[in-house]
């Protein structure tokens, strides 16, 4: 497999990655689209999610694939080796955060897990994704702690606060994106410097004419 070379991604096979937390798996969708846009293959050779409905629609979208539990009882052994790591982690609070303690710092958060796989594998990339909230927390000592360990564990990354609304979706959802990479060129070739998409309310909203009849209230039920 070739590493990332200047502002293009090339690769002679496929990227092997892994869906942490996946939900029903919009943060794959979206790094396979990214990389279909850049001819690149993508493999997901490991998943895990706990919610039930989430699990439910995962295997709906990938019949052929397993569906993983709770990513606190499966052993790092057990995962497959893989490029890249996708992972949109729940923050609690970090009891030990911003007291320098190592591993010790996250121990007892889902964010230990993922540091813990990231030891183990040495993917050469990561993108994790949090709430806004997660820059802020513990006066940013979380966040702090959670760039401090990606540092240890060998990562140089950047971040950035993104929203939904800027890219064409009509909602406000602000997230904050940290990605990371193993190798230093590769982290300064990448920025994100993402070209928003303006949008009107008209543009967004369905014409009458699109939308099947049955969808509409009857004209009986509005007489009434």
């Amino acid at each position: 497999m070739k590493l990332f070379w200047g502002r293009k991604m090339q690769f002679t096979e496929s990227i092997k990655f892994i869906d942490l937390f996946a939900g029903i798996g919009g943060i794959r969708k979206g790094f396979e689209i990214a990389c279909s846009d850049l001819g690149i293959k993508t493999e997901c050779v490991f998943t895990s999610e706990i919610k039930p409905y989430a699990v439910e629609v995962l295997k709906q979208n990938h019949p052929n694939e397993t569906v993983n539990g709770d990513i606190t009882k499966i052993e790092t052994s057990q995962i497959p080796d893989f490029d890249f790591l996708l992972g949109g982690f729940p923050c609690q609070a970090f009891s030990a955060a911003g007291k320098r303690l190592g591993f010790e710092d996250t121990r007892g958060t889902l964010f230990f897990d993922v540091a813990t796989i990231l030891e183990r594998h040495h993917p050469q990339a990561i993108l994790l994704e949090n709430v806004k909230q997660l820059t802020t927390h513990d006066k940013n000592r979380t966040f702090q702690t959670i760039l401090r360990i990606l540092n240890e564990l060998g990562y140089k990354v950047k971040w950035k606060v993104l929203n939904a609304l800027d890219f064409g979706l009509p909602q406000k959802r602000e997230r904050v994106i940290i990605v990371g990479f193993l190798s230093q060129n590769r982290i300064d070739a990448f920025n994100f410097d993402f070209v928003k998409q303006p949008y009107t309310l008209n543009g967004l909203l369905e014409s009458d004419e699109s939308v099947d009849n049955s969808l509409f209230a009857s004209e009986k039920i509005l007489e009434k």
